[in-house]
């Protein structure tokens, strides 16, 4: 009996690992706007829903790292849904606030950008495996806003 019992978790593992799932990339990140308690980015996130129906997205959640330490980290959380059989676009808001800016700003050089490495966790809800994070990350530059971008309204 327990042979057979064994079969069977090893067959349902092996059908639920094979199951197709949502794939995400992260496709930019950009400035947003500028606040009175500091810097919003915007990380945009596509993600293929490759089932017919709508799937929940649980929350979103991400890490902002500039030369190895932790500038910003968050939730957002209840996104929505992904859409069946369609690539949903998710606007990620990343708030950094601007003391960590400024003490970021001594360690720039002259071009006025800071290296960033980007970690999101994509949480949705899968029928009959439960919630399942997507883990993403991206590399890049984040341009530092200028003295004229704080006059400016968001």
């Amino acid at each position: 009996m327990a042979h057979l019992l064994d079969k069977a978790k090893n067959f349902v593992a092996e059908k639920v690992t094979n199951m197709k799932k949502p794939e995400a990339t992260i496709d930019d990140v950009d400035l947003k706007g500028l606040g009175r308690d500091g810097v919003t980015y915007s990380a945009k996130v596509s993600v293929d829903n490759p089932y017919s129906h709508s799937i929940p997205i649980c929350q979103v959640s991400y890490v902002l790292k500039s030369a190895g330490r932790v500038i910003a980290s968050g939730t957002m959380e209840d996104p929505g849904s992904l859409k069946g059989n369609e690539k949903t676009l998710l606007n990620v808001p990343v708030k950094v606030p601007h003391s960590v800016v400024v003490s970021l700003v001594r360690d720039i050089s002259s071009d006025w950008d800071i290296d960033y490495e980007l970690e999101l966790g994509l949480t949705v809800d899968l029928p009959l495996v439960g919630d399942f994070t997507i883990p993403l990350s991206t590399k890049g530059e984040i341009k530092l806003p200028s003295i004229s971008d704080f006059w400016k309204r968001e």
